[in-house]
């Protein structure tokens, strides 16, 4: 699995979902005019940073029970 290009894309994908998610976390934590000025667009770049995510999951599954 390791050696198959797509599964590092998956990999990559939910790196990028977690280091938004964290961000937006400590942004939140943090307060102040980073937060008021950030919250709601890294909220929207998580979101379809997530659905992407998703994606390339179900499609690395789809092909690798295809054989």
């Amino acid at each position: 699995m390791a050696n198959d290009p797509l599964f590092w894309v998956v990999a990559a994908a939910s790196l990028a979902v977690l280091v938004i998610l964290m961000i937006g976390i400590a942004g939140f934590a943090k307060g102040g005019e980073f937060n008021r000025k950030y919250s709601n667009k890294l909220m929207q770049l998580r979101i379809l940073a997530q659905f992407l995510a998703v994606v390339l999951i179900i499609l690395f599954a789809w092909l690798r029970s295809r054989g």
